[in-house]
């Protein structure tokens, strides 16, 4: 057998046996999951808020969407927002702050990459202060800024092929 025969053997073979890719996902959200998953997800973490979407004035098709949340799994408090582009959700993100007068502003971003690691494994980094992990064109990326001993995190989940469905509702400016 021929060098040629053979790779499309190996490709054949490889795509009978592969299976898609799960999304990443982060305390039960995912980039890519129906707005309604996400809906009843978030509703269920909002203790003492109430979902709040805002739907764009061209389109019902565009909305984003917020909550203040609260893991039961481990009492973590996250502001949840959410871009939602024909009923799927295109980028979800969790932001949280600590440590304003003390160190915990530290711990938190230790503990989310900590956290985030032992999910997705060892991250590439962006720069000083942002590391993520690429699933194709699925990315979950992890932020942090600080002044002082205060963290502001965030914690962002895309999905680049939903994104792309924006552009049908996006004027172009003629040439």
């Amino acid at each position: 057998m021929t060098l040629a025969p053979r790779a499309v053997l190996l490709l054949a073979v490889g795509a009978l046996g592969a299976s898609p890719v799960p999304p990443p996902t982060y305390r039960g959200f995912s980039p890519g999951m129906s707005y309604r998953t996400f809906a009843d997800r978030a509703r269920t973490l909002a203790a003492r808020d109430t979902l709040r979407c805002n739907t764009s004035a061209s389109t019902a098709q565009l909305m984003e969407c917020g909550v203040k949340i609260r893991d039961p799994k481990d009492s973590a408090r996250f502001y949840l927002s959410a871009y939602v582009i024909e009923g799927r959700i295109a980028m979800v993100a969790l932001f949280d702050s600590a440590g304003f007068g003390d160190n915990k502003g530290v711990a938190l971003v230790d503990r989310t990459k900590r956290d985030l690691t032992r999910l997705f494994g060892q991250p590439h980094p962006l720069g000083a202060s942002s590391v993520q992990w690429a699933y194709g064109r699925q990315v979950v990326r992890f932020s942090w800024r600080g002044r002082k001993t205060a963290r502001w995190v965030s914690i962002t989940l895309s999905d680049n092929d939903v994104m792309d469905g924006i552009s049908r509702y996006v004027k172009r400016s003629p040439p």
